[in-house]
């Protein structure tokens, strides 16, 4: 009976109990269904309603890389100012600022005036003012393909001498004495008075050398060929000329002696015509000293129309061009209708103390700096006016400061020359600076003993070369009479300490500037030149001399490189354009 239950019960009831499972089992399936389908909408729901902000949220949070900014850029939070030993009333007693003749005490700047780095000066091809540009920190344009590390082929051309009215005469080309070496665009190739042959030649790079007989000629990079007529202006130009930053055919360029056509003069001349377009500077009442020379090589600014340009006068002139330049017409203008001058004095007495300014000056944002003849190194506000700081540098100083940005910061390098009776009449220390552009302080310096002659001053009068690429961690110095009174020595010094790394002792001195350039590599060199006539090749990195040639005359002037070709002139009234292989 037992048995029987059990089966019985087991059989009686597996319909029910199916059923029952079914259900469950159907049950499940539909409370899951229904759970994922809501966690899916919930999913969904929430996404769309939160991507916009999580998006939102990962723009915030990861920003856009920013660009890098060029090497040569200052950090925008450093702005000059005063130390107690670089306080401007240290070594100035006063300025004032002359607006179109009126002094004012309220001058108020036209429009404000701001540079750019060195390699936002101008997009033309090539080098157009003393040293390349605002920072004064480069002769050299391209690269150069050195594969035998020798001097190659050369042209010359003839130039002349110019007798003043006291009697002196001045010959071929002096100090400072660099060449502008541009390639023009073919439309205003065509504006211009070349010759047809020179109109037409695609790629011409021309040569503009503005020369001690008073003449500025205009030849081929690679021949040497005359490009069109020399323009005769009749005054001596020792410095070196500026080109328009903007490409216009316009040249700046001052005398550096009074002539038989009167008192020396600064001018802006046409290259369309060669006409002179405008001048100043002459016969200055405003200046303290009447010496109206100008051997620095002007600045402009591109934005402000302004031409800037120191001189010997003491006077610091900012004109406002209001220049135009018509491509298609082909005409070029200038009408200034402002001029702004500014003027100092010092607390030092005594004659030898010359106001006045034959170095190039040198702008880095809206700060101007100034190198004069009587030992002072002037940081000036250009858009006020004002002294910010002053650093003694001794003597009569002709180099032209050279502006470096390294990691953010600005420095200056400058040296200054030994001018006879000032300091001493036998020998005197000559430093080379690392002044912080910032403060004026001196960073680090390093001295050699100089001596001099009456005329023909010792210490460094040639600008230094900033060492770049493979040479960054180096300046290039010439100085003159040391060790002994015809020597010379081209030093290469560490950037960071001062520290000597090489140096090459030539038997007789060098008033001119070394020039740095360098292959594609960034493998880098130095052209020296000396008052013995004779032009050097030297590996950058080792001091080492590659090559040599003698040019046959005093090389006062400064040289200026151009991918494969160096071109400098020198007293005995000849030109040199020398190839480098």
């Amino acid at each position: 009976m037992r048995e029987q239950r059990e089966n019985t019960g087991r059989s009686g009831g597996t319909l029910p109990f199916v059923g029952e499972l079914l259900l469950l089992i159907l049950l499940i399936v539909v409370l899951t269904l229904v759970v994922t389908k809501s966690a899916l909408l919930h999913r969904e729901l929430a996404e769309a309603a939160e991507l916009p902000e999580q998006e939102q949220t990962q723009t915030e949070e990861t920003p856009p890389p920013e660009e890098t900014p060029p090497a040569d850029t200052v950090d925008t939070a450093l702005k000059p100012y005063a130390t107690e030993e670089t306080h401007p009333s240290n070594l100035l007693t006063e300025t004032a600022v002359s607006v179109n003749g009126e002094i004012t005490e309220d001058y108020q700047p036209r429009g404000e005036i701001t540079f750019g780095g060195s390699d936002t000066y101008t997009t033309a091809k090539g080098i157009i003012t003393f040293r390349g540009n605002n920072y004064r920190d480069t002769a050299s344009y391209g690269t150069a393909d050195l594969t035998e590390k020798q001097f190659g082929s050369s042209w010359t051309v003839t130039t002349g001498s110019l007798q003043a009215p006291d009697g002196q005469v001045w010959t071929g080309s002096g100090w400072t004495g660099q060449p502008l070496v541009v390639e023009w665009d073919a439309q205003t190739r065509r504006n211009m008075n070349l010759y047809d042959w020179a109109k037409e030649k695609d790629g011409l790079t021309e040569v503009i050398y503005a020369c001690m007989d008073g003449y500025i000629y205009f030849l081929e990079l690679d021949s040497g060929q005359r490009t069109r007529d020399p323009i005769n202006v009749g005054y001596t130009f020792k410095g070196t000329a500026s080109l328009d930053p903007r490409g216009y055919p316009l040249l700046y360029v001052g005398a550096g002696y009074h002539s038989y056509e009167g008192k020396a003069r600064a001018f802006v001349i046409s290259l369309i015509d060669g006409k002179v377009l405008y001048t100043y500077g002459n016969g200055d009442s405003f200046a303290l000293r009447d010496w109206s020379m100008f051997d620095g090589s002007p600045l402009i600014d591109a934005e402000t129309d302004t031409l800037i340009h120191p001189g010997e006068n003491g006077v610091l002139y900012l004109i406002h061009l209001n220049s135009s330049y018509d491509p298609v017409a082909g005409t070029v203008a200038v009408d200034p209708d402002e001029v702004v001058k500014w003027r100092y004095s010092t607390t030092r007495t005594g004659s030898q103390y010359w106001l006045g300014m034959e170095s190039s000056p040198v702008v880095w944002d809206g700060n101007l700096i100034l190198a004069d003849n009587g030992g002072n190194l002037m940081c000036v506000d250009i858009n006020t006016l004002e002294p910010v700081w002053v650093q003694d540098v001794l003597d009569d100083t002709n180099c032209t400061p050279v502006f470096s940005v390294e990691d953010g910061h600005p420095y200056v390098y400058v040296s200054t020359s030994f001018h006879e009776g000032w300091r001493s009449w036998t020998t005197a220390t000559i430093p080379v600076w690392k002044i912080d552009a910032v403060s004026g302080e001196v960073v680090w310096q390093v001295d050699y003993t100089c001596y001099t002659v009456s005329g023909v001053s010792g210490g460094t009068q040639g600008t230094i070369a900033l060492g770049k690429n493979k040479l960054d961690d180096r300046i290039f110095v010439a100085v003159s009479r040391t060790p002994d009174a015809a020597g010379g020595v081209l030093a290469a010094l560490d950037k960071e300490t001062g520290e000597v790394i090489w140096e090459f002792h030539s038997k007789v001195y060098s008033w001119s500037s070394p020039v740095d350039f360098y292959d594609s590599e960034g493998n880098g060199y130095l052209i020296y030149t000396t008052s013995g006539g004779y032009m050097y090749l030297i590996d950058g990195a080792t001091g080492d001399i590659l090559d040599s040639m003698d040019l046959g005359g005093n090389i006062e002037a400064s040289a200026a490189v151009y991918n494969n070709r160096v071109v400098v002139g020198h007293r005995r009234c000849q030109i040199w354009g020398v190839e480098l292989k």
